[in-house]
């Protein structure tokens, strides 16, 4: 069921209670955790936060602490799953859900109270009706238990009169074989009627779980908790900012929603900004809205090269090729932008180049074909030389997520990230922004010998590209998708191939060679506005045919492990379906 008062159907039944936070691994539920910790820390609420990157990580972390909580809240996670059947929990238990992952399960929607899913019905898209997916077998049952009723009284009364009314028994005989037809006809008639409700169900259910895509930021929901409680601050807001640009960065989310966002969080910008100043109290942060620049870390490096490796500007200069790399240049020339001064970083820059950059970049936008290069975002001051975009946060903290070692484990990485978004623990971020700049600088590399090598493959309806060996980056979900959009539109620049941008990418890599698995990566095509993803049900249905075990345990569909072996049969059966 859903909640839509969130102030008291969701966080007054929690006061005063023990609560377990499941926590998925992404950006958006690291800044919705924080928001939500925020709000229990001010009425001191007992709470337990664990992160878990999948549905084997929900069972178990489910496992380990149900004996002690009755109220679990699964951020970004959970939602798309029956959560009663996965997790088989007691009837007192009660699991409130804010996740953005989309469609959500159907049983989720339909449960009584046990299953909470915060935000508004009426904005979830082409929810089925109950009676459309749901039988009601018990109603159908008592029909069944009353005929055979009826024909045992009526066998009795025949038995009974038998010996009275020899003369009438051809005739009552004969009614009875009648209506007992009669129920062997309505007997099958049900059960056609059966079988067609059930087809017309798997029809609707398809069409309703075919797409994978997100909604609203989880952030961003808990954030306006916060302010109807009035236990907002800069900081939370912050926080969902963050949660909302990594959605639009890395393509959950289309440019329009992105924009809707914006002017609510303007406003909320607004409101907390007067209220400090109305307070005479001097603000320790400052959020700013601003027209920039999709360059990555610009700010943190020198301009070459976060254009170099910037996905929307390389691909649209082609900045791996010689010819591109000339094109650089003369943009350089002509923004009047010396090329001294273009490879010193950003924040050695004259002070007069740093004030003009944004406005020469703009200017020549549309001549050197980059006129997207420019989105709204906004900006964190603190302190005299503290000053991130919303961008540079969601880099790092990507990079830092995917930092797992030998000697650090995701639950590791998983705090790491989240105590960078705190202004006492600057030196993370700065640590997470140096793994950035490895981490872009690795994904241009391999694109840019990916393409000389012509290693990207198309098999009619769609492109895919292998990764023959482990690599210390892509062996991960993230860096793997950063790498296949980044592959993927690059082909597209270069390719001659007129369907080219309407084909999407999948892209592998080796993930464990002594378990011989491998992750898979599924990537909508380059032209496709709408970022909803279909790859999740297509894997599905090709394994099925082809006999493969696949692993889907990310609450992202497009990202599933399986045998690097059953690769190429798992490949061609996806083939033929997609055809």
């Amino acid at each position: 069921m859903f909640v839509q008062d969130l102030r008291n159907d969701f966080y007054r039944q929690l006061v005063g209670k023990r609560i377990l936070i499941v926590v998925n691994y992404d950006i958006d539920a690291i800044c919705a955790s924080r928001i939500l910790q925020a709000l229990f820390k001010y009425d001191h609420m007992l709470y337990t936060v664990v992160p878990i990157m999948g549905v084997t990580g929900l069972k178990r972390a489910y496992g380990e602490h149900q004996g002690d909580v009755k109220y679990v809240v699964l951020v970004n996670c959970g939602g798309c799953v029956d959560i009663v059947e996965l997790l088989q929990p007691a009837e007192d238990v009660t699991f409130f859900i804010c996740d953005s992952h989309r469609p959500l399960d159907v049983c989720n929607i339909y449960s009584d109270r046990q299953v909470c899913i915060l935000g508004d019905a009426s904005l979830e898209e082409n929810i089925p009706s109950f009676e459309t997916i749901f039988y009601d077998s018990e109603g159908e049952e008592d029909e069944e238990d009353e005929t055979s009723d009826q024909e045992d009284q009526r066998n009795n009364d025949s038995g009974a009169g038998e010996s009275d009314q020899e003369d009438q028994a051809a005739p009552r005989s004969s009614s009875h074989k009648l209506s007992r037809l009669e129920r062997h006809e309505q007997r099958i008639l049900k059960q056609r009627a059966r079988r067609q409700w059930e087809s017309e169900r798997d029809r609707i259910m398809f069409e309703y779980t075919q797409f994978s895509y997100y909604g609203r930021s989880a952030a961003l929901m808990l954030f306006e908790l916060a302010w109807k409680l009035s236990k907002d601050n800069m900081d939370l807001l912050w926080w969902a900012i963050v949660g909302c640009t990594e959605q639009l960065l890395l393509g959950k989310i289309e440019s329009g929603a992105y924009t809707l966002e914006l002017e609510q969080i303007q406003s909320h910008v607004s409101r907390l900004t007067n209220k400090t100043n109305d307070q005479n109290t001097m603000s320790a942060s400052k959020i700013t809205f601003e027209n920039d620049l999709h360059l990555v870390l610009y700010r943190h490096w020198p301009v070459t090269e976060s254009m170099r490796y910037s996905r929307y500007a390389s691909c649209q200069l082609k900045l791996w090729t010689l010819r591109g790399e000339k094109r650089l240049h003369e943009l350089l020339l002509e923004m009047g932008l010396p090329l001294v001064h273009a490879r010193q970083t950003y924040g050695a820059m004259d002070l007069v180049l740093r004030k003009e950059f944004y406005s020469m970049v703009e200017r020549l936008a549309e001549k050197y074909d980059i006129p997207d290069i420019v989105y709204g975002t906004f900006t964190l001051s603190y302190g005299y030389r503290s000053r991130y975009a919303a961008a540079d946060y969601v880099y790092a903290l990507l990079a830092i997520m995917e930092s797992v070692k030998k000697h650090k484990t995701p639950e590791d990485c998983f705090l790491e990230a989240s105590d960078s978004l705190s202004r006492q623990h600057k030196q993370l971020l700065t640590a997470g922004i140096d793994q950035a700049k490895l981490l872009h600088a690795a994904v241009f590399r391999q694109v840019q010998s990916s393409l000389e090598a012509r290693q990207v493959h198309s098999a009619g309806s769609f492109f895919y590209y292998v990764l023959q060996e482990e690599h210390a980056f892509f062996s991960y979900p993230y860096a793997l998708g950063l790498l296949a959009r980044f592959l993927l539109r690059g082909h597209v620049a270069t390719s001659r191939a007129r369907q080219a941008p309407d084909l999407p990418l999948i892209a592998s890599c080796p993930l464990d060679a002594a378990q011989g698995m491998c992750l898979l990566v599924g990537i909508a095509p380059v032209r496709e506005d709408s970022p909803r993803n279909f790859f999740g049900k297509a894997f599905e249905q090709a394994a099925q045919k082809s006999g493969v075990a696949l692993l889907q345990d990310f609450f992202e569909p497009a990202v599933v492990q399986l045998r690097q072996s059953d690769l190429t049969r798992f490949l061609d059966a996806l083939t033929v379906l997609l055809t």
